[in-house]
């Protein structure tokens, strides 16, 4: 497997298939490392449920807090109707919040590609129709028409606007960063490199790549809800 570069992006031929060829990107091998991770802790987690106690202590409080923040963090934001939806918005913030510091350890980080981005806003698109669909029936419909009819076409273009918004919102932070720290390592000498950067990773992989996440995580919140519970 050769690494070779087209487009300025850093691609590896894996194999041709009838004259196509077959790439892999950085993103897809980042992405399968987040994703063997969150497996890895989940199934550690399963097996340490046998062992948890009533007096919680080391992983099992750290397992809590996160969970019972998720929840209470979707309960307050959602309403009571929608706190069935904290496991797809914890599971949505530990991939985005993983995802963002594989950074860290010298990988790309996947959410600086639009192809992982966009995929995640639009399993958001789909909640918050499908969402809107069961809960408000024909009054999903006549949402389309306030506060006149005649603003139809733009209720339209709004809703197809807001995956848009979330995936370019959360691409174009992370990307911004991802070019930022790329160019500081550039410029320094190699025995620098394990120094300085230091302080760009702090902002732009750790306070930023949570911050992100959360922002990501909160606005799909909102929009779920202000479809599927029209107050």
């Amino acid at each position: 497997m050769i690494p070779i570069d087209i487009e300025n992006k850093n691609l590896w031929l894996l194999f041709e298939f009838h004259g196509e060829k077959i790439y892999l990107t950085e993103s897809m091998v980042s992405t399968w490392v987040v994703m063997l991770i969150l497996i890895i802790l989940a199934i550690v987690v399963r097996i340490k449920l046998n062992f948890f106690k009533d007096k919680p202590s080391g992983l099992q409080n750290i397992i809590e807090i996160a969970i019972e923040s998720i929840d209470n963090l979707v309960k307050s934001t959602m309403g009571e109707k929608l706190e069935f939806l904290s496991g797809y918005f914890f599971s949505i913030f530990a991939f985005i919040l993983f995802a963002n510091y594989i950074g860290l350890v010298g990988l790309r980080p996947p959410t600086t590609d639009l192809a992982v981005t966009l995929p995640l806003a639009l399993s958001t698109f789909i909640l918050i129709h499908c969402l809107g669909i069961a809960m408000q029936k024909g009054g999903y419909f006549k949402d389309y028409l306030r506060p006149n009819p005649v603003f139809l076409p733009l209720n339209i273009i709004g809703e197809f606007a807001k995956p848009l918004s979330l995936s370019f919102r959360l691409f174009g932070n992370m990307f911004g960063g991802f070019i930022i720290v790329q160019l500081v390592y550039s410029m320094l000498p190699f025995f620098l490199r394990f120094i300085l950067p230091d302080i760009v990773h702090v902002y732009f992989d750790i306070f930023a790549g949570a911050l992100q996440a959360f922002v990501f995580t909160m606005l799909s919140m909102s929009f779920i809800k202000l479809k599927a519970i029209n107050d």
